[in-house]
């Protein structure tokens, strides 16, 4: 059963401008694991962790550094949950997340599907 589904889309370069004009959003925004990646890969991520937060529905309080997008053996991107994010799918009853990541013509776009 499907208990949400997020989508976001953001235009890399505006997201570029943006921090750096807020040098201290890159670290609110990525886990450690994450900050070192282009700019594309890190305008899909943020909307990987806009979309999560849609298909959780949109709840205050989870924390961007809770939710990392990473890379299976396979090559897919994955989501790896823990506090806030991983407390709000429980409480949900969410037992699968699927993601699925794009970027091309400078925008990065993400889809999160929430399967309980």
């Amino acid at each position: 059963m499907i208990i949400g589904v997020g989508i976001d889309v953001v235009d890399v370069e505006r997201f570029g401008q943006t921090l750096e004009r807020t040098p201290g959003l890159r670290d609110r925004l990525f886990t450690d694991e994450e900050r070192g990646l282009p700019l594309n890969s890190l305008a899909a991520r943020f909307a990987a962790k806009e979309a999560l937060a849609k298909a959780l529905g949109a709840p205050v309080g989870l924390h961007w550094q809770d939710a990392t997008v990473r890379r299976g053996e396979d090559g897919r991107p994955h989501l790896q949950v823990t506090g806030t994010v991983e407390a709000r799918a429980e409480a949900l009853g969410v037992h699968a997340m699927h993601i699925s990541l794009s970027h091309d013509a400078g925008i990065a776009s993400a889809v999160v599907i929430a399967e309980g």
